[in-house]
């Protein structure tokens, strides 16, 4: 079966949307000390930015996915841009840290929520054979973003200020972001407004037991997913390691995560994305070994690559698999709701991570933590593999 022509279109929009939201989003990792140091503020204090914004765009996604399954992708995501804007125009006047959580942490946040789910959800109805490859494409701007926008903010910082960097990621918002977000399109078998697709009401999936599977494993992971790109840069910059070589590995979380996005989304198209979502669970607990064992900038490099390789992967998978078990009916929503378990891990994990670090000086107990949250998320997943799943 030939999929459209514009389904790649589609695609295409949904990476360069996805790279401009979630270069903003971890572009924080370059702006911490600046926020730190101009406002006086603790870690844990500076990381309730990442936290609030996360935390936001998570548990509005729902709603934004609500949106969309209305009014239609370009509308939603074209707003969203303008307020990820409006947020950080906002953010580089701001005389203090509570106009920082506001404008950056819950503006910011408000924005990436009409983008990430309309977007992420306006893929997989595109597509039959080659969903997973597709969705991973797509997915693949959170990689993109990753890597080039908060080196290029570290840039502009280093240059300038980082008040001048945060006007000039606004103005890039609303070039190129606003551009792709216009480029978005509803699949034709959905309809004008998802009626005429074939699948589970998000009413449905509220009371299958996959759906309470799947959501637990991204509840359980969702603290070992976003703790590293709020604190792996300060981890870096205790064992010594300059600014850039600091930023630069949340860039490293990109670079594995394209890869992993690219690759494992073609791959679980042949193995079974239930079954390559349980390995990665398990892969991305095993890279925090790394960070608990690493004594320098190569350690700390091998476990942002491994980490965001197996982290690339689990994001990517996750569209697809909404598209497998409930249908195309209201697989925005879907996938909005899904991801309000991830807004608890983005909320909270960052925060109590700074929390622990400044009481107590280190990262192990965190690292522990997280070990121990991804073993359940594995479990979880593992037993959703389990499971029979319809046909759509």
């Amino acid at each position: 079966m030939n999929e459209p022509r514009y389904a790649w279109v589609v695609v295409w929009a949904t990476f360069v949307s996805l790279a401009v939201i979630f270069g903003v989003a971890y572009s924080f990792a370059a702006f911490f000390e600046s926020f730190s140091s101009a406002f006086d503020a603790r870690r844990a204090d500076v990381s309730l930015v990442f936290a609030l914004s996360g935390g936001v765009y998570f548990v509005l996604g729902a709603f934004g996915g609500m949106l969309s399954d209305r009014f239609g992708p370009r509308a939603v995501c074209c707003s969203g841009m303008a307020l990820i804007a409006l947020g950080l125009a906002l953010s580089s006047i701001a005389q203090s840290m509570a106009t920082i959580y506001a404008a950056y942490g819950v503006g910011v946040g408000v924005g990436i929520a009409l983008v990430y789910t309309p977007a992420i959800g306006c893929v997989p109805p595109w597509f039959v054979l080659r969903r997973g490859f597709a969705a991973g494409l797509a997915s693949a701007g959170i990689g993109a973003g990753t890597v080039i926008v908060p080196l290029l903010a570290a840039f502009a910082i280093a240059q300038f200020e980082w008040r001048v960097a945060l006007r000039a990621l606004a103005l890039g918002v609303l070039l190129v972001g606003v551009s792709a977000a216009w480029l978005l399109r509803r699949a034709p078998q959905v309809g004008q407004a998802g009626a005429a697709a074939s699948g589970m009401s998000l009413r449905q999936t509220l009371r299958s037991r996959r759906f309470w599977w799947l959501y637990l494993g991204v509840v359980s992971a969702a603290p070992t997913m976003f703790i590293p790109f709020a604190h792996v840069s300060a981890a870096a910059r205790d064992l010594g390691l300059a600014d850039a070589h600091a930023v630069g590995l949340v860039g490293l979380i990109g670079i594995g995560s394209l890869i992993g996005r690219f690759a494992i989304g073609a791959l679980a198209d042949r193995i079974g994305r239930r079954r390559s979502l349980t390995l990665l669970q398990a892969s991305m607990a095993l890279s925090y070994l790394l960070w608990w064992g690493a004594g320098g900038h190569l350690a700390l490099a091998l476990f942002a690559l491994w980490f965001g390789l197996s982290y690339g992967g689990i994001v990517s998978l996750l569209p697809a698999l909404c598209m497998d078990l409930f249908g195309a009916r209201a697989v925005a929503s879907i996938i909005g709701t899904l991801y309000t378990g991830a807004a608890i891990g983005n909320l909270f994990g960052p925060v109590l991570a700074g929390a622990v670090f400044d009481a107590l000086g280190s990262y192990v107990p965190v690292i522990v933590g997280c070990l121990f949250l991804s073993c359940i998320a594995t479990a979880a997943s593992a037993h959703l593999a389990r499971t029979q799943a319809p046909a759509y």
